[in-house]
């Protein structure tokens, strides 16, 4: 790993022992600094008192649960989070995206599958990254009726602002960007969320249905977010 690569911090949040120890094991044999803590509530106090560059929250937790740690980062920080569940529902899935996490793992995982969910959320986050993403001028598309900002993390619809977790305006700035171009589930996983498909494209169906029920009756201003059947999706623009 590079020198830059070995400043990164990361927050683990767990309450079981056992399981954060491991995680901070592994994370810190491939050269992340890493902090532990066991509550939500401490662990919001930690967050708030020093820089971290990705966040491991597990779901249930004394205090205030991962759900709430969550909302709560994201009024004031983009900061990568993967949710640690040991829920392998699709209701926890679908909650921990519509409040802004980046991905999710659930218990009981492989660590070498966390280090390279980790690796591959933080690729995306480097520190040009987020340099250029804070500086204003240059990527903002705009459709009849429809304005999406990467710069400010922004989408008006039909006049009015649009409230969107990170990866719902990514994913819609993506495919827009690429209009009247068809992209296969793994694509976008791999484009957007930047790692590997592991196995559950789900992840962007539920992305492509909160779009669309955002963005209703976005047909009548000459575009659409298109299910193609067989392939995966495109945002069509009719000529």
């Amino acid at each position: 790993m590079s020198e830059k690569e070995s400043t990164l911090n990361i927050l683990v949040v767990d309450d079981d022992p056992n399981i954060a120890q491991l995680l901070k094991i592994y994370l810190e044999k491939e050269g992340y600094a890493v902090t532990v803590e066991g509550r939500g509530d401490t662990a919001l106090a930690r967050f708030r008192s020093a820089p971290f560059h990705l966040i491991l929250l597990d779901v249930m937790l004394p205090g205030v649960d991962g759900w709430q740690v969550l909302r709560e980062i994201r009024q004031s920080s983009k900061v990568p989070i993967i949710m640690l569940t040991a829920k392998d529902e699709t209701f926890d899935k679908v909650l921990g995206l519509e409040l802004g996490a980046d991905d999710y793992i659930t218990k009981p995982f492989e660590p070498k599958e966390v280090i390279a969910r980790v690796k591959a959320v933080l690729r995306r986050f480097t520190p040009e990254e987020t340099v250029r993403e804070s500086t204003p001028g240059g990527r903002t598309l705009s459709f009849p009726g429809l304005t999406i900002s990467l710069d400010t993390y922004e989408v008006t619809y039909s006049g009015k602002p649009v409230e969107m977790p990170p990866k719902e305006l990514e994913v819609l700035y993506f495919l827009a960007e690429h209009q009247n171009r068809v992209f296969t589930r793994e694509q976008l996983l791999e484009q957007v969320w930047g790692f590997d498909f592991f196995g559950d494209s789900r992840t962007v169906d539920v992305h492509i249905k909160r779009l669309r029920e955002k963005l209703v009756g976005c047909e009548s201003y000459g575009w659409q977010i298109k299910t193609v059947w067989g392939v995966g999706y495109k945002f069509e623009v009719k000529s």
